[in-house]
């Protein structure tokens, strides 16, 4: 049986939840309509997010971006759209969604939208040191 789009995003119980850690996701397919000329709309879109209690499941992730291939939207709106979905479904710590919609009339267009959980503050990055391993024996 073939897959259908989706207009819900599943999740899965977060097996970490204790710890802050990053999820990152690329969608090189994403596509929509312009509202204005019906043609068609192609993005890139980058999801980075700290999961909370849920994580997403990705064939439901892809059923639900592949939805958006015949509406049409905005490029601000359906960003924003999209990450509100995605973050109702989730409540994640953090969501930042970058959409990079490709070249439209010689113009590339990026919108990058965030959540945030209201009281969550991010962990202090850690910086690491290399060092270097010397061959000399004396």
């Amino acid at each position: 049986m073939p897959a259908k789009p989706g207009n819900k995003p599943s999740t899965f119980d977060n097996p970490s939840p204790e710890r802050d850690y990053l999820i990152h996701m690329e969608i090189p397919e994403f596509t929509c309509l312009c509202p204005l000329t019906g043609q068609p709309d192609f993005a890139r879109l980058v999801l980075d997010y700290i999961p909370d209690r849920k994580c997403l499941e990705l064939k439901s992730l892809k059923l639900y971006i592949w939805s958006y291939r015949d509406q049409g939207a905005f490029h601000e709106a359906v960003a924003n759209r999209i990450l509100d979905d995605l973050a109702r479904t989730t409540r994640p710590r953090f969501m930042r969604l970058s959409a990079k919609f490709h070249v439209r009339g010689g113009i590339f267009t990026t919108v990058a939208v965030e959540h945030r959980k209201k009281g969550w503050k991010p962990q202090p990055e850690v910086e690491l040191q290399r060092f270097e391993t010397s061959s000399n024996t004396n």
